[in-house]
C-alpha cells in the first residue's frame, strides 16, 4: 500500500485548480477532497475535465516535466471549422507570446463528444459553425490550447481535458473524484 494518495477529479467549469481563492470564487475546497493533496498541474477556471491531485511531490514534478513526455489529451470545441492546413500548423507548433509550442497531435473529431452540458452554456452564433478537435500535448503552458487555437484563427469555446498519461477521465461525473493508483497514471 502506498503512503501517498492519488486522486482523479472531474473539475467543473468555473472552478479554480486550487483550494483557496478570492471571495466569491469557486475552489477545490468545496468538493470534499482529502486533506494534504494538491493539483498536479492546472486547468484554468474556464476549462473542465481531468485534474490529478496527490500529496506525492516528486510524482507531481515528474508528471508535469515536459522532458518526460506524459501526454495530456483535450477535447476542444472551437468557433469555425479548422481546415487540414490549420491543424497541421498547430501540430507543428505555433508562436505564442515569444514561445514556440512543442509539436503535438491535433485532429478533427468527426462526431461531437457526448458531454455533460456546461453551465453556463457556450456562446453560440447562428451564422458561425463550431467543430471539435482533439489536441494531445506533452507540455502545459498557461492557457496553451486556447492560445494555440486562437493563433490559427479558431477561438476555443469549450475545453475539456480527457486524459493525463495513461489515465482517462472516463465516466467520472463533474465535481466527483475517486482514488487511483500511481500506476494508473504513469
Amino acid at each position: 500500500m502506498s503512503r501517498f494518495r492519488y486522486i482523479a477529479f472531474h473539475k467543473p467549469y468555473g472552478v479554480l485548480s486550487q483550494f483557496t481563492g478570492e471571495a466569491g470564487q469557486r475552489t477545490l475546497a468545496e468538493f470534499g477532497l482529502p486533506s494534504g493533496v494538491y493539483a498536479a498541474g492546472r486547468l484554468d477556471k474556464d476549462s473542465e475535465g481531468l485534474l490529478v491531485l496527490s500529496d506525492d511531490g516528486p510524482f507531481i514534478k515528474r508528471l508535469l516535466d515536459p522532458d518526460h513526455g506524459h501526454a495530456r489529451s483535450y477535447l476542444v470545441q472551437v468557433e469555425g471549422v479548422p481546415q487540414a492546413q490549420d491543424l497541421k500548423r498547430m501540430s507543428q507548433g505555433v508562436l505564442i507570446k515569444g514561445y514556440r509550442t512543442r509539436p503535438c497531435r491535433v485532429a478533427l473529431v468527426p462526431d461531437p463528444p457526448s458531454l455533460e452540458p456546461r453551465d453556463p452554456p457556450i456562446r453560440a452564433r447562428k451564422s458561425i459553425p463550431t467543430a471539435w478537435i482533439r489536441v494531445v500535448l506533452n507540455e502545459g503552458k498557461n492557457r496553451q490550447v486556447r492560445r494555440m487555437t486562437a493563433a490559427v484563427g479558431y477561438p476555443t469555446l469549450r475545453l475539456l481535458r480527457d486524459s493525463m498519461g495513461k489515465l482517462p477521465l472516463g465516466d467520472l461525473a463533474q465535481g466527483c473524484w475517486r482514488e487511483i493508483r500511481r500506476q494508473d497514471i504513469l
